[in-house]
């Protein structure tokens, strides 16, 4: 592999560091709710952030934008806008389920489809090489790892949680899954603006800037919407009056390390070349579940789980390692 490649997979890990610990912060929130937590949250990593992002790395970003037709914007706004729900959902889910159970349910859902979707659209070609054989017994390898991962997850959730609403919480699991690769779909059908942003001076690697405000943009109207709707039913606006020291340092910190990692996976997916959207998400998917199932372990929330479930885990670890070493071949 070129020093590129190995480039680009260095910057998905690191991507898949932040993203995996970007909730982390909201297991140590005191005061405020989840829709206090979660506004500030939406508002850095879907608005700020990106903007000042884009703003400072795309030449000419509002000439730019005036430049391109509407129709350049339907399927990232759209795509974003299904996002913005799955994101409401992932928030709920990992409160409810926990770091470890929540990011492997949705992230496997999410993982294949953010993977094979583009691959087929995109490079249909690949399929039947060599490559294409790699990059897919890849996936094959990644669902089994993240099926381990789930089992091991339920068997933890079976020791330690209580109630009847287990069912409930694992499908809104399975439809956040569903919904949760549209952002990865609004990234690689966005690449119109992308390029359009090369042609007017900005390096290859800096144009996907010019892609995420956009692309969040139709995922701020759901997140805004329920974290209000919560506020408004639940009267915690109150809140917001004490506890920005800790509480609101939680939602920024949960905004930096989300969008970081978005900024990075679309500077690396450039780095990996024309599969970068494909091998590159599916690899930024396994990076990111092994980092939530280790904070999950560090955290405490294994703590007392039958050493079954600690064994699947292990398990479903050591192939999301072995998906790693073949997407990464099949992509060289």
């Amino acid at each position: 592999m070129t020093i590129t490649v190995w480039l680009g997979l260095g910057m998905t890990l690191v991507a898949g560091l932040l993203a995996g610990n970007s909730m982390l912060p909201m297991k140590f929130v005191k005061r405020w709710q989840w829709e206090n937590t979660w506004l500030i949250f939406s508002l850095v990593s879907l608005v700020l952030i990106p903007w000042a992002l884009a703003c400072g790395l795309v030449h000419g970003l509002g000439s730019l934008y005036a430049s391109l037709p509407a129709s350049a914007y339907a399927a990232p706004l759209l795509f974003g806008a299904g996002w913005g729900i799955a994101q409401v959902l992932f928030g709920l889910s990992i409160a409810r389920l926990g770091l470890a159970l929540g990011y492997a349910i949705i992230i496997a859902l999410g993982a294949v489809l953010g993977t094979l979707v583009p691959l087929f659209v995109q490079n249909r070609a690949v399929l039947g090489t060599s490559r294409g054989a790699l990059i897919l017994g890849g996936v094959l390898v990644m669902v089994i790892g993240i099926a381990s991962s789930s089992w091991a997850g339920r068997l933890r959730e079976g020791s330690v949680k209580k109630g009847g609403t287990y069912g409930r919480d694992v499908a809104i699991a399975v439809v956040c899954g569903l919904m949760a690769p549209m952002l990865n779909y609004a990234f690689a059908f966005g690449q119109p603006i992308a390029e359009a942003a090369v042609r007017m001076g900005t390096s290859k690697e800096s144009a996907g800037y010019a892609v995420w405000p956009i692309a969040l943009l139709g995922g701020l109207g759901p997140n805004l919407a329920y974290s209000i709707y919560l506020l408004q039913r639940n009267r915690t606006w109150g809140l917001f009056r004490g506890g920005w020291v800790r509480d609101g340092s939680m939602g920024l910190g949960m905004g930096i390390f989300w969008m970081g990692a978005m900024s990075l996976y679309g500077v690396g997916s450039v780095f990996l070349g024309v599969l970068g959207t494909s091998v590159g998400w599916a690899l930024f998917q396994i990076f990111m579940i092994m980092t939530a199932n280790l904070s999950g372990v560090l955290t405490g929330e294994w703590k007392g789980a039958p050493k079954s479930a600690v064994y699947r885990l292990s398990i479903g670890l050591a192939l999301l390692a072995v998906a790693t070493v073949l997407m990464a071949l099949g992509n060289s």
